[in-house]
């Protein structure tokens, strides 16, 4: 335990970051999961509105750092790809 006060405020800070982005990847998880279980159904209306939300969570969180650019890309190219199969 630190002794320091900025060492103990670095923790405190630390302890909401790391909640903040736990939710913000759990949302984001959920988000894909759903859109994939409206293409398995082949719901084509439930699809393109999961597809519009996952999209946008993609790019959020390739913005924040969550996940690589290039790795938001490569989902947005095959959840598209998956949607227009349908």
């Amino acid at each position: 335990m630190p002794n320091i006060k900025s060492a103990k405020k670095r923790v405190n800070v630390t302890k909401k970051k790391t909640l903040k982005n736990r939710m913000f990847k759990t949302m984001y998880k959920t988000t894909l999961k759903k859109f994939e279980v409206a293409v398995a159904e082949g719901d084509k209306a439930a699809a393109e509105t999961a597809y519009r939300n996952a999209v946008s969570v993609i790019d959020r969180a390739a913005c924040k750092g969550i996940i690589h650019t290039n790795a938001a890309a490569r989902k947005k190219s095959r959840f598209a790809k998956k949607l227009n199969t349908l």
